[in-house]
Order: C-alpha cells, then structure tokens, then sequence
C-alpha cells in the first residue's frame, strides 16, 4: 500500500527555517518524481518544487528559487523539503506528492495529507 507522510510543519518567524519531511511506503522514492505541493487559505494549491525520478534535477516555482532546497534520501525512502528565508506568504499546508513519471504534473498519483507551515511576522 503506498503512502506518503509528511512531518515537520510549524509555527516559524519571519526569516527562519524550517525542513520538512516526507517518509513513503510502498514505493521507491527513486522511480518516481517527487515534489511538494502547497496550499494556501482561499488559493489554488501549486507545485512548489520537484526532483525527477531519472536524475537529481530538480525544480522549484520562482516563489521559492533560492531559498528551498529539495532532496531525496533513497536509502529511507524520504524526501525532504528544506525551506530557509521563510516569508508569510509561504504559509500553507505543504504536501508531498509522488508520480510515476520523469516529472511532477498537477495531478500527482500519490498524496500525503499535508503539513501545516505557518511564518508569523
């Protein structure tokens, strides 16, 4: 049975970090493309960042660009989302979502239940 579970969603102040975590089973993180989703309150949810199944080539949204990090652990099967400069308007429930393909699409085979990421100015 695969599933995705993400940890690590906090309250954080304006200009910190935090990293977020993303443990799945019932699939090799390294055969599919993984990224993080976000939604925020009264927005459509969009992708924030995807690392490729084929290569570790990753994406990230120009929101993010230079302030995310986005990394995969195939030994144990994580993904991870390191998130520095935090900003409000990165407030979200972040999820991770998972793909049999090269790349990240909006509709992802596979989705966690989200972590709740809140920056306080």
């Amino acid at each position: 049975q695969v599933q995705l579970v993400e940890s690590g969603g906090d309250l954080v102040q304006v200009g910190g970090s935090l990293t977020l975590s993303c443990a799945a089973s019932g699939f090799s993180v390294h055969e599919y493309a993984m990224g993080w989703f976000r939604q925020a309150p009264g927005k459509e949810r969009e992708e924030v960042s995807c690392i490729r199944n084929d290569a570790e080539i990753t994406h990230y949204s120009d929101s993010v660009k230079g302030r995310f990090i986005i990394s995969r652990e195939s030994a144990k099967n994580m993904v991870y989302l390191q998130m520095n400069s935090l900003r409000p308007e990165d407030t979200a429930v972040y999820y991770c979502a998972a793909v049999g393909s090269e790349i990240c699409i909006p509709n992802m085979d596979y989705w966690g239940e989200g972590t709740l990421v809140t920056v306080s100015s």
